[in-house]
């Protein structure tokens, strides 16, 4: 039984200001309007012929991960278990936590295909068809990995040197796993043939990856394994014990097993793949967004390009006019606005770094920041007062909550909204409004069957969302954020 397992998550550094930590790379729409995660699930219902496709993802990414999946025609949400990780882990704790669910809950022997969801692949059939060459290598015993034909001399990405041929089967023996290497050493990987992208996918027999895990890092199993025995739910999702999940050593499945465990097999790709690493990336995406210009500018969104050259240009609202720039990269997502050199898109993550090391929001979050009941888009913020339009999802309720330091005054725009204030409940229709004084308990209900928009004026000496004093909450955040 063929087993997907989605890898969810990230920091979403390079691809600052689209990709925060909050909403990261998976849930980046491209140029057809699917995210990568949606294209992700897509390709492992393709291939899961009735077994569940498991999602490992952090609990802060759960309702937005089945938001995106619930738009999928295939995906019936009951047959997608998740595993919820409480904190950022690398990959090897994630994987071996899904090896021990497969065995317990899907099969002892079930074979699981790794796919990370940020990952973009178009040629779906030619990836079914080595994902059947993997699985067969991994029925006997192989731990597999998929090798990616290199185009150019990459040095961000790590290498394989193939090996000798699998008898019987359509794979290579792993001569050894080599790291990124400078830009000389990457044009002799490239000429020799010899040598293949590391993918970071993966297929094995769950049994067998536990194994192997026995062999090559029994501390990193032990802790996968006291982590697993802890966790609450049995179905889905799945939760962690923070305590359980952070003592597990954070280590990459590469350098943890499939460096040092003895079968292990590579698969070079026929299908075309991408990471989808840097804004170059994006920028050189072939039918992903609108076909170049004569002068190579690429535009998502509205723009007004005179006399520039090879630049790629992305708007989610404003207009952005270029004149006179060659090879730039400009992203502007309301909030914030990136200009970059092309061939410095690498370098987007020192951008984060910043924000993050002086504590701006702008490392995190959108102008739109998605919740489990809908979302909030900062309209304004001022020293006097925040200024928020909130849409609420059909049966979705916001936590029981008060304020310290703030009051608050909500006008519904559209539909019919259920509201506490205090011990009184009552029905607020479109163009009516209710005020929230401080320290007084409140709820904001969405009863009907059609989202709710409403506009909240918040008054006070401070807005922070960290003075929402929490109640009760349908969703299990308290006492996390809003």
């Amino acid at each position: 039984m063929l087993v997907p397992v989605i890898l969810s998550g990230g920091a979403g550094t390079r691809l600052w200001p689209v990709s925060r930590s909050a909403y990261p790379k998976p849930f980046m729409k491209m140029g057809d309007g699917e995210s990568l995660l949606y294209k992700t699930l897509d390709r492992a219902l393709r291939l899961a012929a009735g077994s569940p496709v498991l999602t490992v993802t952090g609990r802060d990414y759960y309702f937005l991960t089945r938001d995106d999946y619930a738009g999928h025609p295939q995906a019936d949400l009951d047959r997608l278990p998740f595993l919820l990780e409480p904190a950022g882990r690398n990959t090897a704790p994630a994987v071996l936590l899904a090896a021990l669910h497969a065995v317990e809950h899907v099969a002892p022997d079930a074979t699981l295909l790794v796919l990370p969801a940020d990952h973009l692949i178009r040629d779906l059939d030619a990836f079914a068809a080595d994902a059947q060459r993997a699985a067969a290598l991994a029925a006997d015993g192989w731990l597999v990995t998929f090798g990616i034909r290199p185009t150019h001399p990459e040095t961000g990405f790590g290498y394989i040197r193939m090996g000798e041929a699998v008898a019987g089967r359509e794979g290579r023996q792993v001569g050894a796993f080599v790291e990124k290497p400078n830009r000389d050493t990457a044009e002799t990987y490239v000429a020799s043939g010899q040598y293949v992208w590391n993918s970071g996918m993966f297929c094995f027999r769950a049994d067998a990856l536990i194994a192997a895990a026995e062999q090559t890092c029994p501390d990193v199993l032990a802790a996968v394994r006291v982590c697993h025995t802890g966790a609450s739910g049995s179905e889905s999702p799945v939760e962690f014990s923070r305590e359980a999940f952070l003592a597990q050593p954070d280590i990459s499945i590469d350098y943890a097993i499939m460096e040092r465990a003895p079968r292990v097999a590579v698969v070079p790709a026929q299908f075309d793949w991408s990471d989808i690493g840097s804004w170059k990336a994006i920028s050189e995406l072939e039918g992903e967004s609108d076909a170049a210009d004569a002068d190579g500018n690429r535009v998502r969104g509205s723009a007004i390009v005179v006399e520039s050259s090879n630049c790629y240009i992305q708007s989610d609202a404003r207009m952005v006019a270029a004149v006179g720039v060659r090879d730039l990269v400009i992203v502007d997502t309301g909030d914030a606005v990136l200009v970059a050199d092309r061939e410095r898109a690498q370098q987007v993550k020192l951008v984060v770094d910043r924000l993050r090391a002086s504590n701006h929001d702008a490392a995190t979050f959108h102008k739109t920041v998605h919740r489990p009941w809908g979302s909030y888009t900062v309209l304004e913020d001022g020293d006097d007062c925040k200024v928020k339009r909130l849409t609420v999802k059909p049966g979705h309720v916001l936590s029981l909550q008060l304020h310290h330091r703030r009051s608050e005054h909500w006008t519904v725009v559209h539909g019919t909204a259920k509201v506490r204030v205090g011990e009184k409940e009552f029905l607020l229709q479109r163009n009516e409004s209710t005020y929230i004084p401080m320290n007084t308990v409140h709820r904001l209900e969405n009863p009907t069957d059609q989202d709710i928009h409403l506009i909240e004026v918040q008054c006070g000496d401070y807005f922070g969302e960290d003075d929402i004093v929490r109640l009760e909450d349908r969703y299990g955040r308290i006492p996390a954020k809003v």
